[in-house]
Formats: C-alpha cells, sequence, structure tokens
C-alpha cells in the first residue's frame, strides 16, 4: 500500500525552533530532482507553498512536497537528526535501493 510521507514530532518541533530563532515562520520543502551521486537528491530548504504542494502541518509548522515527488516519498518518513557530525533534516526512504555516504543522494 502506498502512503504520504510521515513527518516526525522532532522535525515539526526543529521547524518551530528555526521559526522562533528567524521570527518569521517559514514552510519546510522537500523535493526530489534528479542528479546526484546516484541517481536522485533530495533538495531540502525553507520555502512558500505552491498551488500543486501536498501539506503536512502540525501546530503551525508546515512541510511541503510538490506533486512530481510525491511518488518518490510515498511511506518515507522526513526526520530531523543531530549526530556527532552535526544536526539535519533527514530522509527515510524505503522506495531507495541504494544511497550514497553523504545521505542526499539515492537511486530507485
Amino acid at each position: 500500500m502506498t502512503l504520504p510521507p510521515r513527518v516526525t514530532d522532532r522535525a515539526f518541533a526543529r521547524l518551530a525552533e528555526i521559526a522562533e530563532e528567524a521570527g518569521e515562520v517559514k514552510a519546510l520543502r522537500v523535493a526530489v530532482e534528479g542528479g546526484g551521486c546516484s541517481g536522485f537528491q533530495y533538495d531540502i530548504r525553507l520555502d512558500e507553498p505552491a498551488p500543486d504542494d501536498t501539506i503536512f502541518e502540525k501546530d503551525g509548522m508546515k512541510v511541503l512536497v510538490d506533486e512530481v515527488s510525491m511518488p518518490f516519498l510515498a511511506n518515507a518518513v522526513i526526520d530531523f537528526t543531530e549526530e556527532l557530525i552535526g544536526a539535519r533534516f533527514v530522509i527515510e526512504n524505503p522506495n531507495a535501493s541504494s544511497s550514497c555516504g553523504c545521505g542526499t543522494s539515492f537511486s530507485m
């Protein structure tokens, strides 16, 4: 069964922290583009909603996924992690057959 991506509470909480630090609320865009060392790459950035976006929202924080990227992110988990190497938004994507070491590029 194909399900839309799920956004964790930790990701929404980090968006709220970013909004508080910046003094403005921006949505997090998660998109899939061609390129990268494995064939596809994630584009994760703060952005404004577009008409074709699916919007995931909690407590006023929004995560945007455009209609072209949605099939690539089916059943994925959008999360935020803090590790020794740094803190970042991450995608746990069951559709990816392989990924590169940086975690931003994958193949299907």
